[in-house]
C-alpha cells in the first residue's frame, strides 16, 4: 500500500513526540500547528489503515507497520539534515530541506548517501 507523504509525516511526528511522553492528537496539533479537524481526519485514516492505535483514553501508539514507517522517515530525516548541515547549510534550512527530500528521495539514493557518509566517517573517503 502507497502511502502519502502527509501520512509519512504524522507517523514520524508521533514517533518523535513518543520518545518524550504519552501522544494524543492535541500533542500532534501542537507540534505540527495543524487544526484539530484535520489531525481527527488524519488520525482516524491512519488507524483504518492499521498505522496507529487510539486507546480509550486517546493515547496514540504506532502499530508495528506504523513504527516501521516512522522509523524510516525519521533516520532520512536525520541523515539528509545532519549530511546537509555538514556542507554548510543552516541548520533551520537543512531541517525544511531534509523533510521535503526525506520522503521523495529513491531507496537507491538515500542507500548511496547512507554509504559514502559511513564510509567517509570510517576515514576511507
Amino acid at each position: 500500500m502507497e502511502i502519502h507523504k502527509s501520512a509519512e509525516d504524522y507517523l514520524e511526528t508521533i514517533l518523535i513526540l513518543s520518545k518524550n511522553s504519552k501522544v494524543r492528537s492535541i500533542d500532534i496539533v501542537n507540534e505540527l500547528d495543524y487544526t484539530k479537524p484535520s489531525v481527527s481526519v488524519a488520525m482516524r485514516n491512519l488507524r483504518e489503515n492499521g498505522y496507529i492505535l487510539v486507546d480509550d483514553c486517546g493515547y496514540i501508539t504506532l502499530t508495528d507497520s506504523g513504527r516501521e514507517i516512522a522509523s524510516r522517515m525519521y533516520d532520512r530525516h536525520m541523515l539528509i539534515s545532519d549530511w546537509l548541515i555538514f556542507l554548510g547549510v543552516d541548520r533551520e534550512t537543512a531541517i525544511n530541506d531534509a523533510c521535503r527530500m526525506e520522503h521523495d528521495m529513491s531507496e537507491q539514493s538515500f542507500t548511496a548517501i547512507q554509504k559514502h557518509i559511513i564510509e567517509w566517517k570510517k576515514g576511507r573517503l
